[in-house]
C-alpha cells in the first residue's frame, strides 16, 4: 500500500482530511464511512482495526445532527424509547460476533459488506422516493419492527456502512409515519447504534490510536461543516463521490495488487 510508508505527521494530515470529508459526507448525504474506512486501509491499518477505529472516529460527525434529529422525532419519543432496547441488544450481538470472530474471516467478508452497502447507498434516493408513496396504516407490525431493527443493529455492530438505509426500510414497512419523521427516527437510532458500538470498541481496545485522534478532530469539523453546507453544496455530487470510493474500495479488496 503506497500510503503505508508515509511519515507519521503526514499520516495524521491524511486521516484528518479524510475525517473532514467523511464528516461533510455524513452531514450532506451520509456515507462518511466509505471515505474514512478506505483511507485507513490505504494507510496499512488492518481491516478489523480500521473498522473499529472508523466506528469510534466517525461519532463526532453526528453531534451537529443531534438537534435536528430531536426536532424530527419530537412526537415519537415513545417509539424511540421502545426501539432503543432492540438497537442496544442487536448492536452488542454484532460487536460480539465481530470481536469473537477471526480477523481473517472479517477480511474475507468485508469486500462484500462494502460492496453491498455501496449498492444500497446508491439506491437510497429511489428507496426514499418509493417509501414516501407507500401506505402505512395497515402495515404496523410491532413484533416485526423490533425483530427487523434488531437484525439491522446486529449488522450495525458488526460493520455498519449503509445501516441508515436498512433502518429506513424497516421503519417504513412497520410505522405509519411521514417520510421526514422516518428520516429523523433513522438518525436517532443510527446515533444510538454508533454510540453503543463505540463504547464497546473503546473498552475492547485494539484501535489504531495514532489514526484515531486526527480522525476524531476531522469528523467533528466535517460534521459541523456538512450541516451548514447542506443547502449550498449539491448532495448529488457528494453522493457520487461516496459511491465511487465505495466501488473502488470493493474492487481493491476483492483484487488486491
Amino acid at each position: 500500500m503506497l500510503l503505508a510508508t508515509v511519515p507519521l505527521a503526514w499520516r495524521s494530515v491524511i486521516v484528518f482530511v479524510a475525517g473532514v470529508a467523511g464528516g461533510v459526507a455524513n452531514g450532506l448525504a451520509g456515507g462518511g464511512t466509505f471515505i474514512t474506512f478506505p483511507t485507513l486501509l490505504a494507510l496499512g491499518v488492518p481491516a478489523l482495526s480500521a473498522n473499529l477505529t472508523t466506528t469510534v472516529g466517525i461519532v463526532p460527525s453526528f453531534f451537529s445532527g443531534v438537534r435536528l434529529a430531536r426536532t424530527d422525532t419530537v412526537d415519537q419519543s415513545r417509539t424511540v424509547a421502545a426501539l432503543v432496547p432492540s438497537v442496544v441488544v442487536g448492536t452488542l450481538i454484532g460487536c460480539a460476533l465481530l470481536l469473537s470472530g477471526s480477523p481473517t474471516t472479517f477480511e474475507n467478508v468485508v469486500p462484500y459488506l462494502v460492496g453491498g452497502a455501496t449498492i444500497l447507498f446508491a439506491a437510497a434516493p429511489r428507496i426514499t422516493r418509493a417509501v414516501a408513496r407507500w401506505k402505512h396504516a395497515h402495515h404496523v407490525r410491532r413484533l416485526g419492527l423490533h425483530l427487523g431493527i434488531g437484525v439491522v443493529a446486529v449488522y450495525g455492530g458488526y460493520f455498519g456502512a449503509g445501516v441508515g438505509i436498512m433502518l429506513l426500510a424497516v421503519t417504513t414497512l412497520s410505522l405509519p409515519l411521514a417520510i421526514h419523521q422516518l428520516q429523523g427516527l433513522r438518525n436517532v437510532l443510527s446515533i444510538v447504534m454508533t454510540a453503543v458500538a463505540s463504547l464497546v470498541f473503546l473498552v475492547h481496545g485494539h484501535l489504531a490510536l495514532s489514526e484515531l485522534w486526527p480522525l476524531l478532530g476531522g469528523t467533528l469539523l466535517g460534521g459541523w461543516l456538512g450541516t451548514r453546507l447542506v443547502t449550498r453544496l449539491p448532495a448529488r455530487g457528494v453522493r457520487a463521490l461516496v459511491i465511487a470510493i465505495g466501488t473502488l474500495t470493493t474492487l481493491k479488496l476483492l483484487w488486491p495488487a
